[in-house]
């Protein structure tokens, strides 16, 4: 005890004169008490010791020591060396946290006194590297973990078999330090449910790296809302999916890969019983919403049933003016599980509704019956709205199960079975609506893009590729505007199982030979295709009984592979090349508002190109021939003109 009093007595002394740090050491925890903050220290009765708030127990006092180390309040630093941790306490934090060092695990208890009234946010600091190690905290306030250059595995789960685990209900920012890299993994055993979890809202920011490696679940788990800013996130395996949120996720910016997961790479799932939907500011907003508002992702997928993206809600892409790069590819095809409702896999997922109002997105499915995007659910809901951004999406699966219930000419089209999935590039089980942006859909074996709704078309360059209906609607299809094209190898180019009306816009329709029809409506169950305005091009002619208060005309043939100019006038309306399908239509229809006219064989320079290189605007057309038009007065029921189809020796027009 004497060697105690005296050796206080002479780190006091040391400590008033040069005003420095007092560091007391604890364990593995080392205490720091900068000499203008620390006022009176109370030593009481030769057992216990107070500095700024904290009661040392003379006893738990390793050793005290004098330096020069600066202290950066509200700061509790982990610094992990192999199998052991060392943990730096800030003085004015001190009376707040508790640590539990087990070699390198790493338990805090961060105090309920917290509070803005007191010390205010704690920021945990963790670097170093430990193949045997953690990090758990516990609090009831709002607090930041910083990754500084940290690799961290967890073989042994002392307390949860997490890497990282904030068992704290509040805000936490997970900060990847600029220019660090930072490692987690968790442990190969345990109940934990994920790598990293943060069991209130996380917000993950940073411009530093953190990779994620999740052994028996997630890869990150939070139990409220996530959001990510700037920073690179990489989860490069995970047993269950790669992000898991619940209330909702939001990206801003940043780069984020997913890749190596046994499920969805993101998930966002509704935590209570009700769904608030999106709330202004997304205050107390629990909605299971995905929100990509920015930033790179790479996510690839494999598990059968899995998404890329999944929301319980709603997904949102691009409502902002900042810019998303996506590039998804699923190879999982149908979770086949339950046999009476087979699941398909997705890149895109949402139960509700989907927006797509700007970005880039690659969405390439190769699983048996995959879709590319999926919107909705069997209950009807499922609007997929489509105004802005250049989207990729392929289906190139083959089909599982067998169809029931007809679809028409369309054939599987109408199938109402549950046994079954279909390999689509698009679908939506609700209203699909494009008034902008760029949308190329291709699917190798079923239709391109398919709402189970209405289909309305008003802007942007669409074009769909499909061995059945490229675009298919089971409502009405409505088309006011825009550059279309629906190009098939197997059934009608565009068709509408109501109403199919042509307002407006520029129509390129494509397909297979008889019966089919470049742009078919649903006559048999009393609807008809309404021509009222636009520019029209359908190889395989238009539906029989078809209502057209625009003239529309037909060519006695075409040329495959061979560039078209379409005029209203001498004003060129679009240049389009037909395509060299093994089975086509054998008619042509054209129509634009005023005179039309027709020409073959010419030559484009400059100008854009659409539909996946089938269409120009805005070029420089020159030279062709002009090809002879007659009247056209409204369907043959996909006869097509030619031999053995209508319009020609043999024919029966």
């Amino acid at each position: 005890m004497k060697k105690f009093l005296t050796m206080i007595a002479a780190l006091m002394l040391s400590f008033a004169a040069q005003a420095q740090t007092m560091n007391v050491v604890v364990g593995n925890t080392i205490y720091q008490f900068p000499a203008a903050q620390v006022g009176d220290m109370n030593y009481s009765e030769g057992t216990t010791l107070t500095i700024m708030g904290k009661t040392f127990a003379t006893t738990d006092i390793a050793q005290a020591y004098v330096d020069e180390s600066e202290v950066t309040d509200n700061t509790v630093s982990v610094k992990y060396s192999d199998q052991t941790a060392t943990v730096y306490v800030a003085g004015n934090v001190a009376q707040y946290v508790t640590p539990a060092i087990s070699g390198a695990h790493v338990s805090i208890e961060q105090s309920t006194d917290v509070s803005d009234d007191n010390v205010g946010e704690i920021t945990y600091s963790l670097s170093g590297s430990s193949a045997d190690g953690e990090f758990y905290l516990t609090g009831s306030y709002k607090a930041t973990v910083e990754l500084n250059g940290l690799t961290l595995t967890n073989a042994n789960p002392v307390y949860s078999g997490a890497a990282i685990n904030i068992q704290n209900g509040k805000r936490i920012d997970i900060s990847a330090k600029k220019d660090t890299e930072n490692t987690l993994t968790d442990c190969t055993s345990g109940d934990q449910k994920a790598c990293l979890v943060v069991k209130g809202h996380a917000e993950f920011k940073g411009k530093g790296t953190l990779n994620i490696y999740g052994n028996v679940k997630h890869g990150i788990k939070t139990g409220e809302y996530m959001t990510m800013k700037n920073c690179t996130l990489n989860v490069l395996k995970a047993v269950g999916d790669g992000i898991h949120a619940n209330e909702y996720f939001l990206m801003e910016s940043g780069t984020l890969a997913i890749s190596g997961v046994g499920d969805d790479g993101i998930q966002a799932e509704v935590d209570g019983t009700t769904a608030t939907g999106e709330t202004t500011d997304h205050e107390d907003e629990d909605s299971g919403n995905i929100y990509i508002q920015g930033g790179t992702l790479t996510i690839a997928t494999t598990a059968v049933g899995s998404k890329g993206i999944k929301a319980d809600g709603t997904l949102k892409i691009n409502e902002d003016s900042s810019t998303t790069t996506m590039t998804i590819t699923n190879s999982g095809g149908v979770d086949t599980s339950d046999s009476s409702d087979l699941t398909s896999s997705a890149c895109l997922k949402s139960e509700t509704a989907i927006t797509i109002a700007g970005g880039t997105l690659t969405l390439t499915n190769s699983g048996q019956g995959g879709r590319a995007i999926n919107c909705g659910n069997d209950n009807g809901s499922g609007a997929l709205t489509i105004t802005g951004g250049t989207i990729e999406a392929k289906a190139t699966g083959s089909n599982c199960g067998s169809s029931s219930g007809g679809g028409g000419r369309g054939g599987w089209g109408g199938s109402t079975s549950s046994n079954h999935k279909y390999a689509k590039a698009i679908k939506a089980e609700g209203a699909l609506t494009i008034t902008g942006g760029t949308v190329n859909a291709s699917s190798t074996n079923h239709e391109g893009i398919e709402s189970k709704s209405t289909i309305d078309i008003s802007g942007g360059y669409v074009y769909a590729y499909a061995g059945d209906d490229a675009i298919n609607a089971a409502s009405h299809f409505t088309i006011t505007g825009g550059f279309v094209m629906g190009n098939s190898s197997g059934n009608d180019g565009m068709d509408a199982n109501g109403n199919f009306y042509i307002k407006g816009g520029t129509v390129f329709a494509v397909a297979a030979s008889q019966p089919e029809v470049g742009i078919d409506a649903n006559t048999e169950g009393g609807y008809k295709l309404y021509v009222t305005g636009g520019n029209v091009i359908a190889i395989g002619g238009l539906e029989n009984g078809s209502s057209l208060s625009q003239t529309c005309y037909q060519a006695s043939s075409y040329s495959k592979g061979t560039w078209y100019g379409l005029y209203n006038g001498s004003t060129l309306v679009a240049a389009f090349k037909v395509p060299s399908n093994s089975k086509m239509g054998s008619g042509l229809v054209v129509s634009t508002a005023g005179t039309t006219t027709l020409k073959s064989g010419v030559s484009i320079s400059g100008g854009t190109s659409i539909w996946s290189g089938f269409g120009n605007v805005d070029g420089t057309v020159s030279g062709g021939n002009s090809v002879n038009l007659s009247s056209y007065s409204g369907g043959n029921g996909g006869g097509g003109f030619g031999p053995g189809g209508g319009f020609g020796p043999g024919g029966r027009w």
